[in-house]
């Protein structure tokens, strides 16, 4: 089992965890509302949890343009 974190806008894998025991408490899952969970987690049929957030490179275009947070997606 793996726990990859992925960008939502250019789905480049930003990290992965392997090998190791940690708790949601230590990634900061517990901070979470129940419905941002829903939206940013998800487990894949090999047992990987997937956590959607977002990259350095699509923080930046977001920061330069900030009509790109209305969209789903900015990058084709």
């Amino acid at each position: 089992m793996a726990i990859i974190y992925i960008c939502r806008h250019c789905q480049h894998e930003i990290g992965k965890i392997t090998n190791q025991i940690v708790s949601s408490s230590m990634l900061g899952l517990n901070q979470l509302s129940n419905v941002e969970k829903q939206k940013m987690i998800q487990f894949k049929a090999n047992g990987d949890m997937h956590i959607i957030s977002i990259c350095e490179n699509c923080e930046t275009s977001l920061t330069l343009h900030p009509s790109y947070y209305e969209l789903e997606f900015f990058i084709h």
